[in-house]
């Protein structure tokens, strides 16, 4: 992909936003969006501890107890549903946080992000260019810029690891 998920997580790590938010939470979602699936995994990732409860209604109350007066951080990664009833449903416990709360959604769908949020507050990433990705894995493949350097071959696998990497798309 584009590095939506990496993006998220460099957001979700960083010292700053981990001393700015009461409570983190990292969600995957995927393909199957159930809303107690989910809701379970927001709790259980605030809590850092296992839920064993299996009813909808008890799960949204603990994490409603839970999140009431405290400024969150929730990533939901990788959602594929656009059901406005499921949001609905899993979105009234978030509602207990306080209004500076952050709920970040990644997906490969804009209509999804439309459904889910304001049209403000979506950002669709484009791929990087060639050289930007080139740049990158540079960064994170080699222990020094003259390791690269020294490597007389490296230009002719550059263009196989950057369409590897999807730059250009």
């Amino acid at each position: 992909g584009v590095g939506k998920t990496t993006l998220a997580r460099m957001v979700y790590n960083d010292t700053s936003v981990e001393e700015y938010f009461d409570l983190r939470a990292w969600v995957c979602v995927s393909a199957d969006f159930n809303v107690l699936r989910v809701s379970k995994a927001i709790l259980e990732s605030i809590t850092h501890s296992s839920c064993d409860l299996k009813d909808i209604n008890e799960v949204q109350l603990r994490l409603h107890e839970k999140l009431t007066e405290k400024r969150f951080l929730l990533i939901l990664d990788d959602v594929w549903s656009k059901s406005y009833d499921l949001w609905e449903m899993l979105r009234t416990p978030l509602m207990a946080g306080v209004p500076t709360s952050k709920v970040i959604v990644t997906t490969r769908r804009v209509d999804i992000a439309l459904t889910i949020g304001q049209p403000s507050g979506c950002y669709h990433l484009k791929p990087l260019s060639d050289d930007d990705c080139w740049s990158v894995f540079k960064m994170h493949a080699a222990r020094s810029r003259a390791e690269f350097c020294e490597r007389p071959n490296i230009e002719l696998i550059r263009e196989k690891i950057v369409e590897k990497c999807e730059g250009s798309h």
